[in-house]
């Protein structure tokens, strides 16, 4: 189906593979990017399922028009999985939950103080 808005073309992919526990998403890409006569990186495939008793899967599959309009609609992390935008590395949730805490018994300045954890020595 087309996509004039989104500008893509989008549809669910059912793919057979008997004998094969499943398809890598790369040989798909390469496989409709063959088929539409498009550049496989502007293809995207995802959200695949194996029937019960293997040998049939079911996915989505979009190609967009152009990089542009794939940078604009699709989700951050599937950007990020086809190496189109970088992972933003940030602490993990537990040591900012602490470091929050630790700076909530703190006024003004000191409160940058208080974001460093405390040292082993004291």
């Amino acid at each position: 189906m087309n996509n004039r808005l989104l500008q893509r073309r989008q549809f669910v992919l059912d793919v057979i593979h008997p004998g094969a526990a499943n398809v890598p998403k790369t040989e798909l890409k390469d496989k409709l990017a063959e088929k539409f006569k498009t550049d496989k990186d502007r293809v995207v495939v995802f959200g695949f399922r194996t029937a019960f008793g293997g040998g049939r899967s079911t996915g989505f599959a979009l190609i967009y028009d152009n990089e542009e309009a794939q940078k604009r609609f699709e989700p951050k992390y599937r950007l990020i999985r086809d190496g189109l935008a970088k992972k933003v590395e940030r602490p993990t949730r537990k040591l900012r939950k602490e470091r929050k805490n630790r700076q909530k018994k703190f006024r003004g300045t000191a409160k940058v103080k208080a974001a460093e954890p405390p040292k082993k020595g004291k």
